[in-house]
């Protein structure tokens, strides 16, 4: 073996690059990840995860379930399943769809996919030809920027305030572009306690989406991954519940109601929709993680979700408030944050000039992390921002956190 591990070192190098597709030279590395790579063997508080606590994940249930899974289930649990997913999990989850969101839906118009990013890969990979022009928000979900990228659409950047996606200036562009004999194939959007503002959009805003979906002719593509994570105000429906032509397409997940390492989410929509993102998925992974399906399944059939979802509310909604509270006290002048009401993100604004990219550095060297906001543009335009996470670190780390990253952004605005 040693003398295969000398004759491989002293081989001629491969030019690597000259092998790879045109389309993988383009890819990226999610920004993200790379961050989390320098920051999570060491001391440094990290605001940067997106990560749910893993104090929330029912461990107990799940090790009762799992056992049950393979013990009752377990001829169709260990065997590969359907693509479009196990339907006692779908007939489940349109049932909570019903019941909590007067979704009007079956299992017909439900898909189980390996997470929410698979779902969102898909429907680049259905709906976009190169150059097709998009709308996201702006800021938006880096790795859905980075699963549409791929595709090669245009992206249109539509700014947010307060109460979400400006929806105003979305119909302004809308009609720019029409006068131009152009239109756009869809929006996408994550309406509620959004990633990474936090913000919500309003009803009124939710229900002129639709109105401007029909009259221009595109759809929407609804992620709502953080829709039970409510700590105060009240509900909003989704987009979904307000469609009445089939033009939106809803994607869910179990990550952050569950636990992230099940990898099990789904998209709802329309059947001719669903079968053309069933037929791709095919080509993909045949199925997704079985065994995972079912544990989900039980974990709705036995009433666990209705159980869990006020425990997660109650243990993050404290994180929040301490976030809210550190960065009232000691943030300097000229910083600005949005207030959510939910979620698991707090967006912060720096005065013009400040480089959130430039500093993550120094604020490493000070023991914190975050994520710089660059990377939520698709244009990558906007230099400083910066996205944090309240929901996994402890409470008191939280706010030595904060103090940490003010202290950094002090000398940034005296230099």
């Amino acid at each position: 073996m040693e003398e295969r591990l000398k004759g491989k070192l002293e081989a001629p190098t491969l030019n690597y690059e000259e092998y790879f597709s045109q389309k993988a030279l383009g890819m990226k590395a999610s920004e993200i990840r790379e961050l989390l790579k320098l920051v999570e063997s060491s001391e440094i508080i990290s605001l940067a995860g997106g990560l749910p606590n893993p104090e929330t994940f029912p461990k107990d249930i799940i090790t009762e379930l799992a056992k049950k899974a393979v013990q009752e289930h377990g001829d169709a649990a260990l065997q590969y399943g359907t693509t479009k997913g196990y339907t006692p999990l779908r007939l489940e989850i349109a049932e909570m769809l019903r019941k909590r969101y007067d979704i009007p839906i079956s299992k017909v118009d439900i898909m189980i996919t390996s997470g929410s990013q698979q779902g969102l890969d898909l429907v680049g990979r259905v709906f976009i030809d190169p150059g097709d022009m998009i709308v996201v928000e702006a800021p938006t979900y880096l790795a859905a920027i980075q699963s549409f990228k791929y595709y090669e659409p245009q992206f249109i950047q539509i700014p947010l305030d307060d109460e979400g996606m400006r929806v105003d200036l979305l119909e302004e562009k809308l009609r720019e572009l029409k006068a131009q004999g152009k239109k756009i194939k869809f929006v996408y959007t994550i309406p509620t306690f959004q990633n990474p503002g936090g913000v919500t959009m309003s009803i009124e805003r939710r229900k002129r989406l639709l109105e401007l979906a029909s009259e221009y002719d595109f759809l929407i593509i609804e992620d709502g991954p953080y829709n039970e994570l409510r700590y105060r105000g009240e509900d909003v429906p989704p987009i979904k519940a307000l469609d009445t032509e089939g033009r939106v397409l809803y994607l869910g997940t179990f990550s952050k109601i569950l636990a992230p390492g099940f990898r099990v989410a789904w998209v709802a929509g329309e059947p001719h929709f669903i079968r053309k993102l069933e037929i791709a998925k095919q080509g993909i992974d045949l199925c997704t993680n079985v065994i995972s399906q079912v544990i989900a399944m039980e974990y709705m059939k036995g009433g666990y979700l209705d159980e869990q979802i006020p425990k997660i509310r109650a243990f993050y909604k404290p994180k929040l408030e301490i976030m809210l509270r550190a960065l009232e006290e000691y943030m300097p002048e000229g910083v600005k944050w949005t207030k959510p009401e939910g979620g698991m993100f707090v967006w912060v604004t720096l005065p013009e000039g400040i480089d959130t990219k430039a500093m993550f550095e120094k604020a490493v060297s000070r023991g914190v992390a975050y994520v710089p906001g660059e990377a939520f543009f698709a244009d990558r335009s906007v230099k400083n921002t910066m996205r944090l996470n309240f929901t996994y670190v402890d409470d008191e780390k939280i706010v030595e956190g904060i103090k940490r990253l003010a202290e950094v952004i002090k000398e940034e605005l005296k230099a």
